[in-house]
């Protein structure tokens, strides 16, 4: 595509969309003379997230322009911004970062043969750049350096001294990237004309500079790693994917900030020329639009429903999430995720934590499902406890030489029929309890729903799975269970008023979805129900 296109064409093609372009003359001069150079560097620190699509939306803009385009793994500013990266995951990050985004390109369509990847600390480290380093400290200000990093730089009331670095050493890797034109957000603004400002001096050509606007999150402030919940993540499931566009800022005719109609702009019509809305015929039914201005109009308008914009959206963004979710379910790429992000929680339960009854768990951990040893069971005979109708007393196998004795009260809800056979969760380490004389030595997890009448279900694991298979929480798959829950800390109660069913019958924990190794588990009909 890029012969076809005049210097002209390029020249409105890398540009379109963009907030401001600082050195457009520059550009054009270079277009008539030879592909364009430009980079994009991203600081390897929280989760990459959807507004992420904004930037790669633009670089197949720049790609599709015949742009020679090379994307910074930037490990080292990671560390000097506040040590967002601490220095013992830096190399987990940038390979997590390497392996989302060549997810997010391909997703969107981008050949990943026409990109040069670098790391960061390949060339900073060097003796010249370190030098050069030193060139530009003595002679930036500490005003200057300030200023440019103070929407970037994480603000803190005493900032370190690598907070001031950063800025000159983004500035910097213009010329060691040996570009034309550097790529970033309009927060960025400062640190490129800080790099317009000071390059000269040391001997260096001033860069052009392309920003984009910043895309509202979906709160209606800027989308952020740190904020949870004005972002989605790229690994999020359908399920919170709609639950967060649910609760997004998307008031009716109301145009600004609102991240839902930005990444309708920035993201779906650059990449597909075009916008579908789904909706019901009395409301004027299905519609698809060319242009972002004419949706945008309708909005304004209230001829599109906040409703429909969201269902709208949440469908072309699972389309472009399938892939990505797809390739990040192998077992290298969980195991990448849960290094480069370990849980905190889990960090900190696992120094020196005393251990109580020998388990794996201890007096002193963190309040996390890991401690729960629930487990796949099958039901291998059910029979009516010899001394309560209102009991059943099950045998249940869950992996072990033998079968668990478990007592349950699902006589008024589920026939003696339905349970023999069936697959089914159990909780493992419970202390066990005598119930009229009979010990239950486990758990049967099942959904709930209070009401006239109570109605109850048992939970079921994914089909094929087999006894004894482990369960555990999204995001917590290492940890490991205690030996036997302590029944003075209440850990299991104080777990279990955290277990919900979901709007689409998905088990969940503080919202991540409970697994087994071969999918998620669900209940048949209790959507919003307790777990117990």
């Amino acid at each position: 595509m890029a012969d076809q296109l005049s210097p002209e064409e390029k020249f409105n093609l890398i540009t379109r969309n963009l907030q401001e372009v600082l050195g457009e003359e520059k550009l054009k001069q270079v277009l008539q003379e030879r592909e364009l150079k430009v980079y994009w560097g991203t600081a390897t620190t929280g989760k990459p997230h959807v507004a992420y699509f904004v930037p790669m939306s633009k670089i197949a803009d720049f790609l599709r322009a015949g742009c020679e385009v090379t994307i910074l793994f930037a490990d080292l500013h990671a560390y000097l911004d506040n040590m967002k990266a601490p220095w013992e995951l830096l190399e987990l990050r940038v390979k997590y970062y390497e392996q989302v985004i060549k997810a997010m390109l391909e997703s969107i369509g981008v050949p990943l043969e026409k990109l040069r990847f670098i790391k960061g600390t390949d060339y900073q480290l060097s003796r010249e750049y370190t030098l050069d380093v030193y060139r530009l400290s003595s002679m930036v200000t500490e005003h200057d350096a300030k200023k440019a990093g103070a929407e970037v730089v994480k603000q803190v009331e005493h900032p370190l001294l690598s907070g001031l670095l950063y800025p000159g050493l983004q500035a910097l890797d213009e010329e060691y990237l040996k570009v034309d034109a550097q790529f970033g957000g309009v927060d960025q603004r400062k640190i490129f004309t800080l790099a317009e400002k000071y390059l000269p001096s040391l001997g260096y050509a001033k860069r052009a500079h392309l920003m984009n606007p910043m895309v509202p999150g979906l709160t209606g402030t800027k989308m952020s790693s740190s904020e949870e919940d004005s972002k989605i993540d790229l690994l999020d499931s359908k399920e919170d994917v709609k639950k967060k566009l649910k609760k997004a800022f998307c008031e009716p005719g109301n145009i600004q900030n609102n991240g839902v109609l930005s990444f309708v702009k920035h993201v779906l019509f650059p990449l597909r020329g075009e916008f579908g809305i789904k909706r019901d015929p009395k409301w004027g039914g299905d519609k698809v639009y060319t242009g972002f201005e004419e949706v945008e109009k309708d909005f304004a308008e209230e001829l599109i429903h906040p409703g429909d914009l969201k269902a709208s959206v949440e469908v072309a963004l699972n389309q472009l999430l399938d892939p990505i979710r797809k390739k990040f379910q192998s077992p290298e790429l969980r195991k990448l995720t849960n290094s480069a992000y370990p849980d905190p929680s889990k960090t900190k339960a696992g120094k020196g934590a005393k251990t109580a009854g020998g388990g794996g768990g201890g007096e002193d951990d963190e309040l996390v499902p890991s401690r729960l040893d629930i487990r796949v069971g099958k039901i291998i005979s059910v029979e009516k406890h010899p001394d309560a109708d209102s009991l059943f007393l099950e045998k249940i196998d869950v992996g072990e030489p033998e079968p668990r004795t478990v007592v349950s009260g699902l006589v008024a809800y589920v026939s003696q029929e339905e349970l023999q056979d069936r697959t089914v969760l159990v909780l493992c380490n419970l202390k066990p309890q005598k119930m009229r004389g009979i010990e239950s030595q486990a758990m049967l997890l099942c959904a709930s729903v209070e009401g006239e009448p109570r109605r109850v279900e048992p939970l079921d694991p994914p089909e094929g799975s087999s006894p004894g298979e482990r369960v555990f929480v999204e995001g917590y798959e290492s940890g490991k269970a205690d030996e036997r829950l302590n029944p003075k800390k209440k850990v299991w109660e104080k777990l279990q008023v955290d277990l919900k069913i979901s709007d689409e019958c998905v088990a969940q924990w503080k919202d991540r979805k409970l697994l087994t190794k071969l999918g998620q588990i669900t209940c048949k009909t209790l959507k919003g129900g307790n777990i117990s």
